[in-house]
């Protein structure tokens, strides 16, 4: 795992696909939602990078509501079925790289410096998980942690 840092993201236009459901099946559900939007993802002819997963996620004490999705160039494409675009407006971000099998530490080790460091979180703006999908399946990618903070 790297250290953490500080990042500055601009706006970001994406489209893929939502879940939003109890936090009892939010893992499971998280990975079937990136293996189905895998196999969709041809359907998508604007697709900026589409070997980068983009997922901004968000909850509270009863459910969350996880996207996987990609980055696009807005255009006048009419979306697949069931695929909606999302934008998120430009944040400054505490980061961590980690890997797909090694998440729940980079987000103990992400929290835990945000708090030493003094940082807020800005807890109605969106955190995001991005993965950097090598091969046909989602074993052991890595994955950038960000966590929106105050300015």
């Amino acid at each position: 795992m790297e250290a953490c840092s500080i990042v500055n993201k601009s706006t970001l236009h994406l489209v893929g696909i939502p879940y939003c459901g109890p936090y009892s099946s939010f893992p499971d559900e998280a990975i079937r939602l990136q293996s189905d939007f895998l196999a969709r993802r041809h359907e998508l002819t604007h697709a900026i990078q589409p070997n980068i997963l983009y997922c901004p996620y968000f909850g509270n004490e009863s459910f969350a509501t996880y996207w996987t999705c990609v980055e696009w160039e807005r255009s006048d494409e009419t979306l697949p079925e069931g695929m909606v675009a999302i934008t998120i407006p430009p944040h400054r971000y505490a980061v961590v790289s980690s890997t797909s099998q090694r998440i729940g530490e980079g987000y103990e080790l992400l929290n835990t410096w945000i708090h030493e460091q003094g940082y807020q979180k800005l807890e109605h703006a969106v955190s995001m998980e991005i993965f950097y999908i090598e091969g046909p399946h989602l074993e052991e990618e890595v994955v950038d942690l960000y966590i929106p903070i105050a300015d």
